[in-house]
């Protein structure tokens, strides 16, 4: 197989695997926890797996935020994705607070930071990313 045939076949397969994460995560924001088991009330090891492994994922980003932080100036392109990936989380929590009312503090500070501070911080990548490249090319 050419390489070119290789990468589109790559191409096609993660393409169609995205139609997973996609589809469930949609599912997920609009129908809630019952996605999980088909009830209003799923059991307590389908929620404990799916908070696992969401978590899982979390921890990830933050590896991922940190990998930024040396050279964040150089970083804009990944930080904007991370940012994006938080910003949407906050959205869904919010739109589980419009539901349901506010969940507990430590949600609500995680309210606070996926739609106020990341994206602020966002903003000031951006524009340190942009004062390093000016000055790169009047140095």
């Amino acid at each position: 197989m050419s390489p070119e045939a290789e990468k589109r076949a790559l191409q096609i397969a993660a393409g169609i695997a995205c139609l997973v994460p996609l589809s469930i995560g949609a599912a997920s924001i609009v129908i809630g926890p019952s996605i999980l088991s088909g009830v209003d009330d799923p059991p307590v090891r389908d929620l404990d797996s799916h908070f696992r492994y969401l978590s899982g994922i979390f921890f990830m980003l933050g590896i991922a935020f940190a990998s930024c932080v040396p050279g964040i100036e150089r970083k804009t392109a990944r930080f904007r994705l991370l940012g994006a990936m938080v910003v949407t989380g906050g959205l869904a929590r919010a739109w589980s607070a419009t539901e349901y009312g506010l969940a507990s503090e430590g949600h609500r500070f995680g309210l606070v930071m996926e739609l106020g501070v990341v994206p602020l911080l966002m903003l000031w990548q951006t524009r340190v990313a942009r004062r390093f490249a000016g000055a790169e090319t009047n140095g």
